[in-house]
Formats: structure tokens, C-alpha cells, sequence
């Protein structure tokens, strides 16, 4: 069936892989971008492009009402537009937590206006499971707020639109750790460097997933008018003792050095240490049960060795 997609925030990472998949499934889309000089962008990925501030609602409102669409898919980050900094993560994701409460509210205010009847939106899950017990967790699991640290207001931005679309009976689609075209330069460099070590005994579990995964799978929850949260993650979540080396040898690098916690703690920050060392992955069963999800990349292993080839 073929449907008007609204995604807003077309050209970042997810956006640039998802909205060929939608166009070439026949649905008609419209992006959005802030920048005019990314129009042709999204004109050359096959969607109506149109410029909106996210953090606007009238602008959103308008831009909503000009596309008439069936489901709004909510992709708006500022994650790009600074350079990785666990340490100052607050300052990091200032923009992008505004994106994800402001913007996410009047995403939702537009779609009620307009009856637009299905809400899709990206949230989180990679290393921010609840610390406890085990060191894989399911959509039942809290995640970890982490209060107390920088992650702190983050982790209650990402907390705001899982409540707010789960409010509206919408889908929340926890991605993993992106990895691919544009993902992972910045870590990338860093491990090039050997600025991105192994801390601690490097336990800390993540989840990881590649861009075109996360796109098939919003395409799918897209499609099937999906509701409640899904972790969007590969089949093999894993510590860093484990990914951070074999990162490092599909980049062509040298093995990552190994620093203590009280160092790292100095260096990079308290966020940073709990990550490598305490961070807990996540279960993608839900999404391939019951969205019917096929992995192109099932492990980070194969994913890393293609993108960095």
C-alpha cells in the first residue's frame, strides 16, 4: 500500500538510507531539512523537499499540513553537528534534547492537527540499559537515566519521546550504535589516533546496528502502522574488549591501548568509564518477531570488516 511518509529530518545519517528504501517501495515522501543548501539533497533521494526549523511549531505545523501524509517519521538529531564528547555530553547533545522534547511535542501537535494517524520515532539503545542483573535487555527493561552525570539530561530527552509517542499509540524505535556511510568517522579518527582506548577490563556491553538495518526496520514499522518500542539492534551485543579491538583492525589501526578507569575517569569523563565498563546491550527479538525483521548485517563483526573495506 502505498503511502505519504513525512520524515523529519531527511538528511541525517538514518534519513540519507531510509528515504530511498521508501521511495523505491513507492511510497511518496517528503524530508525535511534546516538548510536550504540540502534541498537537491533530498530531491536527489527521491523525496518532496521542503525546509523546517524542528524546533518551531509553526513552521512544523505548516510543513505537516503541506504534505498531507499518512505517518510522520521522526529522525531529528544535532548529533552531527559536534564533534563525540562523553565529557561534556550535556553540551553535546544541548540541540539534539530539544529536538527530542520541544520538537517531538510539536511533531505530535501537528499530527493531531492534521490527523495524521501513525507516529514513528527514533530513540535509543545501545550501551543505556538499566545496570542491573543481566547484561542484555529487552524492550520490558527500564533504561538507565543516569542521573547524577552528564548523560543525565540525554538520557531524559530520549525518556520524553518514549512516553510522549507511546501516549499518542505510536512506534519508538531504540536504534543501537549506528555504524556506516558517515556514522562512525569521528570514532573512527579517534581509533586511527589510538585516542580511544579499552578502559578498565572493558566489560561494559553495547548493541550496535548499521544504517541500512535501521532504515529496513523503520520502513517495516512504517508500513505495518507498528506501536510500542522496539530495540533496533544487531544479534550481537558485545563489550568493548570485544568490538573496540576488532573496530580497530577494520579501520586498519593499530590495537587500541589500555588505560585504567581512574585515568579514563580524568580524561574522559564518568559517562565515558561507564560505558566501557558497565554498559548493558540489548535484545532485538521483539523487532524481528514481531515486525518481521531481517538483518542485512546480523553482527557489528561483518558490519565493520564492509564499511570500512
Amino acid at each position: 500500500m502505498d503511502m505519504r511518509v513525512f520524515v523529519a529530518g531527511g538528511t541525517g545519517v538514518v534519513g540519507r538510507r531510509l528515504l530511498p528504501q521508501l521511495v523505491a517501495r513507492g511510497h511518496q515522501v517528503t524530508a525535511t531539512t534546516t538548510s536550504r543548501g540540502k534541498l537537491d539533497l533530498l530531491r536527489d533521494l527521491g523525496a518532496e523537499a521542503v525546509v523546517m526549523d524542528g524546533l518551531d511549531a509553526k513552521s512544523i505545523r505548516e510543513a505537516v499540513a503541506a504534505a498531507h501524509p499518512d505517518v510522520i517519521v521522526h529522525q531529528m538529531t544535532a548529533i552531527s553537528t559536534g564533534k563525540p564528547d562523553l565529557k561534556h555530553m550535556d553540551r553535546w547533545f544541548a540541540t539534539t534534547n530539544r529536538l527530542r522534547t520541544e520538537g517531538t511535542d510539536h511533531l505530535l501537535a501537528a499530527a493531531e492537527a492534521t490527523g495524521v494517524s501513525h507516529f514513528v520515532a527514533q530513540s535509543y539503545a545501545s550501551w543505556n540499559g538499566i545496570r542491573e542483573e543481566g547484561w542484555v535487555k529487552t524492550e520490558e527493561d527500564p533504561l538507565d537515566l543516569h542521573a547524577g552525570t552528564v548523560a543525565y539530561p540525554v538520557m531524559k530527552a530520549i525518556r520524553h519521546v518514549e512516553e510522549s509517542v507511546g501516549k499518542a499509540n505510536g512506534a519508538v524505535l531504540r536504534y543501537g550504535g549506528l555504524y556506516g556511510p558517515g556514522a562512525t568517522d569521528d570514532q573512527v579518527e579517534l581509533i586511527r589516533k589510538r585516542q580511544f582506548p579499552v578502559v578498565g577490563d572493558g566489560a561494559g556491553y553495547s548493541s550496535w546496528v548499521h544504517l541500512d538495518d535501521a532504515a529496513g526496520a523503520t520502513v517495516l514499522a512504517v508500513e505495518q502502522k507498528a506501536r510500542g518500542t522496539y530495540n533496533i539492534v544487531d544479534d550481537e551485543p558485545a563489550p568493548a574488549r570485544d568490538w573496540l579491538p576488532y573496530l580497530a583492525a577494520s579501520a586498519g589501526a593499530k590495537p587500541p591501548m589500555h588505560v585504567p578507569k581512574w585515568l579514563a575517569r580524568l580524561l574522559a569523563g564518568e559517562v565515558a568509564v561507564t560505558v566501557m565498563t558497565e554498559g548493558r546491550g540489548f535484545s532485538n527479538a521483539k523487532a524481528k518477531r514481531d515486525l518481521g525483521w531481517v538483518l542485512r548485517y546480523p553482527s557489528w563483526r561483518q558490519g565493520f570488516k564492509e564499511a570500512l573495506s
